[in-house]
């Protein structure tokens, strides 16, 4: 096993002290646990539990709306009548009311 060299606040040391403390480990042991944890949760881990908890949020909130068209229209607000996809019938004249609501 190597050793290593690292800097922390004098706060978190207090906090590793005294959960190792709890615990009755050493300070080294608790750290150890932490790596040990963050690498089996983090993304390199292919832990896909975040894809889960996000995927039918919008249902979930009662939003009905395809996604894709949400999108879209979001960005139709956008749309000036120098745009290559301004339509004047889909997105209407262009005016400081507009200009100034965007």
């Amino acid at each position: 096993m190597t050793r290593i060299l690292a800097d922390l606040p004098d706060e978190d040391i207090k906090w590793l002290d005294q959960l190792a403390a709890e615990q009755g480990k050493s300070r080294a042991a608790v750290l150890r646990e932490a790596v040990e944890a963050y690498r089996a949760d983090g993304p390199a881990s292919g832990n896909t539990d975040w894809l889960e908890a996000g995927f039918g949020l919008w249902a979930k909130y009662g939003f009905t709306e395809d996604g894709m068209e949400y999108q879209n229209r979001l960005r139709d607000e956008w749309v000036r009548e120098w745009d290559p996809e301004y339509d004047p019938a889909k997105h209407g004249p262009l005016t400081d009311e507009k200009d100034a609501a965007a």
